[in-house]
């Protein structure tokens, strides 16, 4: 799908479920990570993310995109338009929007890399996900020197 066919499907979906013209752009935005859609209260438009397309069916990408003219119409019109507000859910509702998206894969997420540090004096070990520079740094236990460990 490309930008322009997501761009006429947002402003066919909000006539049809909302009555309403969606006056502002609709994009992809390969960057979001966790989530399926965004709207951005500060220029008016809506994220979708394209991972939705592969893993999902066109059912998902509707409510998705739903879910967000459910945050752009609310906030056009000054009424609340966050998740925890009334008119927000009411909305929701009316236009069967889903709540929340199916969840997105991040199993293509590398493993961090974990570095281990020993005392020299007692043998306290110290797991960190961060390096650290063993001159700076003396153990907790006994004040002793701190060695890095191959891991």
């Amino acid at each position: 799908m490309k930008q322009q066919e997501l761009q006429q499907l947002v402003q066919q979906l909000s006539i049809e479920f909302f009555g309403k013209p969606f006056r502002h752009i609709s994009s992809f935005n390969p960057r979001l990570r966790t989530t399926g859609g965004r709207y951005k209260l500060q220029d008016g438009s809506i994220e979708i993310n394209p991972t939705v397309l592969e893993l999902y069916d066109a059912d998902e990408l509707i409510g998705i995109i739903k879910h967000e003219l459910c945050h752009y119409h609310l906030h056009q019109e000054g009424k609340g338009y966050r998740h925890g507000d009334t008119d927000f859910k009411e909305l929701l509702r009316k236009t069967d929007s889903p709540r929340y998206c199916k969840p997105l894969a991040t199993e293509n997420r590398k493993p961090r890399k974990i570095h281990l540090y020993r005392c020299k004096s007692c043998g306290l070990e110290y797991k960190r996900l961060r390096r650290m520079d063993v001159k700076k740094y003396r153990c907790g236990r006994c004040n002793g020197n701190i060695i890095s460990i191959p891991y």
